[in-house]
C-alpha cells in the first residue's frame, strides 16, 4: 500500500480545495473509460461521449497520448498538477500543464506505460496537446455544468467538515475514497499500490473533491504540496436523479420529500440540499419541517451552519423500503 507520513501540524493545517482542472481531468477519465456509475453520469456520457470520440479520431497522436498517460497503475504526472489556490480559474490551472517541459512529459508517459515510449510520442508538443485536449473537454463537457458542479463540490466539503467535527480525522479519512484510511502513527494510506512511503510533514496537504464517481488519484510537488483527489459522495454527485428513491417511499412521503430523506445519509445544510436537488429554498425548508415534525430527521449546529441528518426512525424507514 502507498502511504504518507503526516505529522499532526500538517494534518491540522490541511484544507479542502476546489479545482476546475481536477474536475475536468476526472471527466476526461470518465470519457476515456466510457462507463458511468449513476443516472446523472449516464446522461452526461450520452450527451458528450460521441463528440469526444470524434475529436480524438481526428487527432491520433493526442489519442495515443491520453491512452498512454492513463496508465493502469500510474497516471502521467504532468496531466494532474497539484492545485495551488482555491477557486483558481481553469485557464490558470491548465497553463501549468502547457508549461511542462517536453522531457518531463516524455518521462512521465514512460513511467505510466511501464515501458518504452511509442515512437509517435517522441515529440516536443506533448504538453500543448494535453492542455489542448483538457481545454476542449472543459469547454464542451464541463464548463456548461460547472456552476452546479461547484455547488455540489462545496456541499461535499461542508459534509466532510461536519464528519470531521463528529468523528475526527480517522473517520473522515477512512470515508474519503477507496484505498484511503488513517493507519495511526501519523500514517495516511493514500492508495492500495505498493509504493515507497513519503514523508510530507511540514508540506501543504489538500483534499480535492470531484464529481465523477471513480476512485480519484494523488498528486504532489515535492516537497511543498500534496493532494488527495477524491470522488464526492455519490448522492451529491448524482443530483436530483442520482439518489435512488424507493417507489414505495415516494408514494408514502411524496417523491421530493422522500428524495431529501434519502440524501441525508450524511449531514447536509439547507443550502446543500437546494444545490443538489434543484428544489427552491422554500420547498426544501417545508419538506425539512415536515420530516422534523415526524422525527424522521434531526438537526444540529456546526459552526455557522445548521446540518440535517436522518434520525433513527428515518434510517429504519429508508432501510426498510430499500430491502
Amino acid at each position: 500500500m502507498g502511504w504518507w507520513q503526516v505529522n499532526a501540524d500538517t494534518l491540522a493545517g490541511s484544507r479542502f480545495l476546489l479545482s476546475p482542472l481536477a474536475e475536468t481531468f476526472a471527466s476526461l477519465k470518465m470519457l476515456h473509460a466510457g462507463t458511468a456509475s449513476h443516472p446523472g453520469e449516464h446522461a452526461w456520457l450520452r450527451a458528450h461521449l460521441p463528440a469526444y470520440k470524434r475529436h480524438l479520431a481526428t487527432d491520433p497522436v493526442t489519442a495515443l497520448l491520453i491512452r498512454s498517460g492513463l496508465g493502469r497503475d500510474w497516471i502521467a504526472d504532468f496531466l494532474t498538477p497539484t492545485p495551488h489556490d482555491d477557486g483558481a480559474p481553469f485557464e490558470k490551472e491548465v497553463e501549468r500543464v502547457r508549461a511542462v517541459s517536453p522531457d518531463d512529459a516524455r518521462a512521465h508517459l514512460t513511467l505510466s506505460l511501464r515501458g518504452p515510449l511509442p515512437a509517435p510520442l517522441d515529440r516536443d508538443d506533448l504538453p500543448q496537446r494535453a492542455a489542448g485536449l483538457l481545454t476542449h473537454v472543459w469547454e464542451e463537457a464541463v464548463r456548461p455544468y460547472w456552476p452546479r458542479r461547484r455547488r455540489v463540490l462545496e456541499a461535499d466539503v461542508v459534509a466532510r467538515t461536519a464528519q470531521l467535527s463528529q468523528g475526527g480525522w480517522a473517520a473522515a479519512l477512512d470515508a474519503l475514497r477507496p484505498g484511503t484510511r488513517w493507519l495511526g502513527d501519523n500514517r495516511l494510506q493514500v492508495n492500495r499500490h505498493e509504493y515507497p512511503p513519503r514523508e510530507i510533514s511540514g508540506a501543504q496537504l489538500f483534499f480535492v473533491p470531484v464529481t465523477p464517481q471513480r476512485i480519484g488519484w494523488v498528486s504532489w510537488e515535492e516537497p511543498h504540496r500534496y493532494a488527495v483527489v477524491y470522488p464526492c459522495a455519490g448522492a451529491l454527485a448524482g443530483g436530483p436523479d442520482g439518489a435512488a428513491v424507493p417507489a414505495s417511499l415516494g408514494a408514502l412521503l411524496g417523491s421530493a420529500r422522500a428524495g431529501i430523506l434519502v440524501l441525508l445519509d450524511s449531514p447536509m445544510s439547507t443550502s446543500q440540499l437546494v444545490a443538489v436537488t434543484g428544489q427552491g429554498l422554500g420547498s426544501v425548508g417545508r419538506h425539512l419541517k415536515v420530516l422534523l415534525d415526524a422525527r424522521l430527521v434531526e438537526r444540529r449546529r456546526a459552526g455557522r451552519s445548521v446540518l440535517y441528518s436522518r434520525a433513527a426512525a428515518g434510517e429504519v424507514l429508508v432501510t426498510a423500503q430499500r430491502d
